[in-house]
């Protein structure tokens, strides 16, 4: 195979919503933190909700973003908690899935505590092949061609094979 075509993990976002600013977000950080090792940015409304009590612009949420080597580990105990398995539709045409987990306490480390409560998270994971800079890069950028493109059928054998995953 030629290595240009082979499949890897781009990127991992973690994102938490609370749905409003206060204590409750600072312990979705606190919590996102710990379990990513990184530091989170806060997410903010687009759109006023007066239904939720959501203005616009105000702090709803965080998120993290994982790359290399930290975000493949992320990848493997995410997927140890929903018991390495995903629908076909939780991936989309270009390659990319996502998915819920529950409750932040099924993390090696963390435990339920009643003062903070419990927090699920969505898990966002891109796949690209290598060669995808002529797309992004600002001098002579290119379209990228056809089969480079990762679609759904690559993206569900990459992690049935580097995972060991059970798409259903």
């Amino acid at each position: 195979m030629n290595p240009m075509q082979g499949l890897y993990v781009d990127k991992v976002v973690v994102h938490m919503a609370v749905g409003e600013a206060g204590e409750k977000l600072v312990k979705a950080e606190n919590i996102v933190s710990a379990i990513t090792g990184q530091s989170p940015i806060r997410a903010y409304a687009k759109r006023t909700q007066p239904a939720f009590g959501v203005r616009k612009g105000q702090p709803i949420g965080c998120r993290v973003t994982l790359r290399g080597a930290r975000a493949e580990e992320f990848v493997r105990t995410a997927l140890g908690i929903v018991e390495n398995s995903l629908a076909a539709s939780q991936f989309d045409a270009t390659g990319n899935f996502s998915f819920g987990i529950e409750e932040h306490t099924d993390f090696p480390g963390q435990s339920y505590d009643p003062m903070i409560g419990i927090y699920g998270m969505d898990v966002t994971v891109v796949l690209e092949r290598k060669g995808i800079r002529i797309a992004r890069r600002s001098i002579q950028k290119r379209k990228l061609p056809t089969k480079q493109r990762v679609t759904k059928a690559d993206a569900v054998a990459y992690m049935s094979e580097a995972f060991n995953v059970e798409v259903y």
